[in-house]
């Protein structure tokens, strides 16, 4: 049974986290089999920047798991006002702002050393990885589709 984060993460942790930007992160390698992508210029894409904000967040909670329990990302609200060209450095700060049982909630801003790049809000949920793999792998076999798996730790 999932319960309510433990009480060591409170509102106010806060972390900093930064990603030097290879080429394999713009616009182009979001999705190769998509031809508009391929058009556009090789910038670091919003997808990477929302799954780094995702991980900075993950270096926040991830101390205060126990065994078994993971998060997951269930909302996100971002802006993305600034381009990064590959071999800049990207800064993202997260700081939870908020936590609501298993809910918690995140304020995140990106900067690449010249500009604010993103910024805005995001949300995981606790989950106890058992329970959330036995569900999708349902769903997995109601799809007529090979479950998943999760790698050790």
């Amino acid at each position: 049974m999932v319960r309510p984060v433990k009480p060591t993460l409170k509102p106010g942790a806060n972390t900093e986290f930064s990603f030097r930007v290879p080429a394999t992160k713009t616009v182009p390698h979001l999705f190769p089999e998509a031809h508009e992508f391929q058009l556009m210029p090789t910038v670091f894409a919003t997808g990477f920047m929302v799954g780094l904000m995702e991980w900075t967040c993950l270096k926040i909670i991830d101390p205060h798991l126990d065994e078994g329990e993971g998060s997951l990302g269930v909302h996100i609200d971002v802006s993305h006002i600034a381009a990064t060209v590959p071999g800049q450095t990207v800064t993202v700060t997260a700081e939870c702002t908020r936590i609501d049982g298993r809910r918690l909630y995140f304020r995140v801003k990106a900067h690449d050393g010249l500009d604010l790049i993103g910024e805005g809000d995001h949300e995981r949920m606790i989950v106890d990885w058992g329970k959330f793999e036995s569900r999708v792998n349902e769903k997995a076999k109601r799809a007529r589709l090979a479950p998943i798996t999760r790698k050790a730790e």
